[in-house]
């Protein structure tokens, strides 16, 4: 029952998600950010481990060989991936692991990670996510459009998920984050025998 879970967040862009994880990690000690590993190289100030596992090409694809990374894509000639050994200790500690990731990425994990939480986050409406991603004020109105258009087809994703977060207030949409989690870590799961039998033997 001490076991942490694998907690997956994703939605389009617009909805707010990377604002809610990093509520959640600040209220929530017992959740932690996933480290991904990469083949690009550090950025000032960025701490082997801490901000990623900065490896060569060649041990990024010996892994990928051996099935390590619950996901990886390469992304303009670098590779970056989440390694399954991370969640997996991390899980094993008590910890709940956060990632925060594209769709794509996220079904990727969802096949070989079945058992993790996955969230969707969800704008209030359609003019809202238009709204919020105008007021980014950092794009043009083409690329507005489009990045309006790829959001708006990725809100098809969400049956793919287990749960989905509206996110009309942040404060609220962090709070149905963490009712979510409180009632993973209460699932019966598949070591629900080896609990009951450790409570009979304290009988």
């Amino acid at each position: 029952m001490n076991k942490g879970l694998l907690i997956v967040v994703s939605g389009p862009s617009g909805a707010g998600k990377g604002t809610i994880c990093k509520q959640l990690l600040k209220l929530e000690p017992d959740v932690m950010l996933s480290v991904s590993a990469t083949t690009r190289a550090p950025r000032t100030g960025e701490i082997e481990g801490k901000n990623y596992y900065f490896l060569s090409k060649n041990e990024f694809e010996s892994l990928i060989e051996k099935d390590e990374f619950l996901e990886y894509a390469n992304v303009y000639g670098n590779y970056y991936g989440t390694p399954k050994k991370y969640v997996e200790e991390k899980n094993l500690e008590g910890k709940n692991v956060l990632l925060e990731i594209d769709i794509q990425g996220a079904l990727q994990i969802k096949e070989k990670y079945p058992h993790g939480v996955f969230i969707f986050i969800l704008p209030p409406s359609a003019k809202e996510l238009k709204h919020r991603i105008v007021n980014r004020g950092t794009e043009t109105e083409a690329a507005i459009e489009q990045r309006f258009k790829s959001a708006f087809d990725e809100i098809n994703y969400v049956k793919k998920y287990d749960y989905c977060v509206v996110n009309d207030d942040v404060d609220a949409a962090v709070d149905k984050v963490k009712a979510i989690i409180k009632a993973e870590r209460c699932r019966i799961t598949e070591d629900i025998d080896s609990i009951i039998s450790r409570f009979k033997e304290e009988i």
